[in-house]
C-alpha cells in the first residue's frame, strides 16, 4: 500500500471559456462550471490550472459488513461483502446520515490503497466481491471503474449502494461492469429532490436502465419528516417501480435526526402504513431501523421462504437458481 498519491485526472469533462481556463465536469446532472482553483459541488473534482483532478481516487475507509446492511436482501442472502467508501457527494441532503464522509472534502483518516492493491487484498480474504458505499460511488467514479474492472478479470463482483444522480454515458460504463446496485430513490416528485439540490429524472433514468440491462436492483426510501412525508408523492413513486416490476425489492427506512435536519424520528406507524400501500403493488416489501422481522414470502404459494433475525438470514429456502423450492416460482434472489 502507497502512503501518497498525486491526484488523478477525471473523465468526463470539457473546457470552456475564452482561454480554456474553466472546466465543466460532465459526470452527473450538475454539470458544475469549475474554475481554476476552485471545486465542485461534490467537493471531489478540482480545477488545477485548467485540468480537471479527481480528489479521491484511491482514498478510502473499509469495513467487512452483512450484505443485508447495504441493504441487499435479495443478492447473496447472508453473505458478507467487503464495504469500502471514500468522500464527497453530488447531493446536498440536510438529513445525510454519513455527512463526516459525504460533506467533507478532505481524505483526513483515509487511506490510499491502488486498486490492484485493494482486489489483492480482497481476493485473499476469500470475499467475491466489493460494496462501493458509505459515500457516494458517482464522485468516486475513476477508482470504482478501475476496481471494478479488475474485480470483473478475477471473477469477482461490484456492487454500487448508490443515489442514481448520474448522466448517461458514464451510467452505462458503470452498469456494463456492475452485478447489483441498491438505489436511493429519495422521492419522485421534482421538488422532493429539490431539497437536496438535485433532479428526480436522472435517478428514475438510473433505475430503468439497470433493469433494462440486466443488473439486480433494489430501492431504499428513506421517510424524512417534512421532506418526502407526502402518501401521495409516495403512492406515485410505488405505481411507478411496481409498473416497471412487481419484483424490485423496496426498502423503507425510518429516518433519525442527523446533520442539519433534526425533526424527530419518523414514526413506526408511518413506516407501516407505507408498507402496506407498498404491498398493493410489489412483492418484496422490508422496513428499515424499525427493529421489526422482515420475512420474505413465495408471492405465488405465499410459503415463507427467508427467515430473519436481526436483520440477519437464520434460514433460507430458496433454490441455487434463485426459485421457490416449494412451487418453483422464479424469484429474481441471486444465491450465487
Amino acid at each position: 500500500m502507497t502512503e501518497k498519491t498525486p491526484w488523478t485526472s477525471a473523465r468526463y469533462w470539457k473546457r470552456e471559456g475564452n482561454a480554456k481556463e474553466n472546466t465543466r465536469c460532465l459526470l452527473c446532472p450538475r454539470s458544475c462550471l469549475i474554475k481554476p482553483g476552485e471545486r465542485g459541488v461534490c467537493l471531489t473534482r478540482l480545477n488545477k490550472e485548467g485540468e480537471l483532478l479527481a480528489l479521491n481516487y484511491g482514498y478510502m475507509c473499509a469495513a467487512v459488513d452483512p450484505v443485508e446492511k447495504k441493504p441487499f436482501f435479495h443478492w447473496r442472502p447472508g453473505t458478507e461483502i467487503f464495504s469500502v467508501g471514500s468522500f464527497g457527494c453530488n447531493l446536498f441532503c440536510p438529513f445525510c446520515q454519513n455527512a463526516h464522509l459525504s460533506r467533507f472534502g478532505t481524505p483526513a483518516g483515509l487511506h490510499y490503497v491502488s486498486p490492484k492493491d485493494l482486489v489483492s487484498l480482497v481476493q485473499k480474504a476469500g470475499y467475491p466481491s466489493v460494496a462501493f458505499t458509505y459515500n457516494e460511488p458517482v464522485v468516486w467514479y475513476e477508482f470504482v471503474m478501475d476496481v471494478s474492472i479488475l474485480l470483473q478479470r478475477n471473477r469477482m463482483d461490484t456492487v454500487l449502494v448508490t443515489n442514481g444522480f448520474i448522466s448517461p454515458d458514464p451510467l452505462e460504463e458503470l452498469l456494463d461492469v456492475t452485478m447489483a446496485m441498491n438505489i436511493d430513490l429519495k422521492g419522485f416528485y421534482p421538488r422532493t429532490y429539490e431539497k437536496s439540490v438535485g433532479s428526480v429524472e436522472p435517478v428514475l433514468h438510473s433505475i430503468e436502465r439497470a433493469l433494462e440491462k440486466g443488473v439486480h436492483l433494489e430501492i431504499t426510501h428513506l421517510v424524512v419528516p417534512g421532506i418526502n412525508d407526502s402518501l401521495e408523492e409516495f403512492n406515485s413513486m410505488i405505481k411507478w417501480i411496481g409498473d416497471h416490476s412487481r419484483y424490485i425489492p423496496l426498502h423503507i427506512s425510518r429516518y433519525f435526526p442527523s446533520w442539519q435536519w433534526d425533526k424527530p424520528p419518523t414514526s413506526l406507524e408511518e413506516i407501516r402504513i407505507r408498507k402496506e400501500i407498498a404491498m398493493d403493488h410489489l412483492h418484496f416489501v422490508y422496513t428499515g431501523n424499525t427493529g421489526e422481522m422482515n420475512y420474505t414470502f413465495c408471492p405465488s404459494c405465499g410459503k415463507e421462504i427467508i427467515t430473519r433475525h436481526a436483520g440477519r438470514p437464520v434460514k433460507i429456502f430458496v433454490t441455487p437458481e434463485g426459485k421457490c423450492p416449494f412451487c418453483n416460482t422464479s424469484l429474481g434472489i441471486v444465491t450465487r
